[in-house]
């Protein structure tokens, strides 16, 4: 029985899992968003928003390289790390949570799998300036 178990296996084995995700969340920080199944979108979204509210959390220099290097060992990707420091924490960095939307786009014609567009909030401008126009 999976008696209060939430976590959505997907059909992987741990490490496997581990991979995929961490492959995922590297994707979603470079491109700011990316397509994918909803499953993974949903398990995605309970990954990568913790990493980034640890980079919103840098007050002295030692807390600095700390959380860099904690983000590093869940993302195992330089390139990505540096760009969740530099790029996205000063641009998330008034917002309280909720950091990313996901957005269902239908059914995919092969598998009949439900996909979905995962992306970070704030890098949207299509969303940004309807609601600026809409406050006016």
């Amino acid at each position: 029985m999976r008696h209060g178990d939430k976590q959505n296996n997907l059909g992987r084995k741990k490490a496997h899992r581990d991979a995929l995700l961490m492959n995922l969340a590297c994707q979603v920080i470079t491109h700011k968003r990316i397509v994918t199944t909803l499953a993974k979108a949903k398990a995605l979204r309970t990954y990568v928003e913790p990493l980034i509210t640890k980079t919103k959390k840098t007050a002295t220099k030692e807390e600095i390289s700390h959380n860099h290097r904690v983000v590093f060992s869940y993302l195992n990707d330089k390139a990505a790390v540096k760009e969740l420091f530099t790029v996205v924490a000063p641009k998330i960095a008034a917002r309280p949570g909720g950091y990313t939307r996901i957005i269902k786009l239908g059914i995919r014609p092969g598998d009949n799998a439900e996909k979905a567009m995962i992306e970070l909030v704030d890098f949207n401008e299509v969303y940004g300036n309807s609601i600026a126009t809409a406050a006016r």
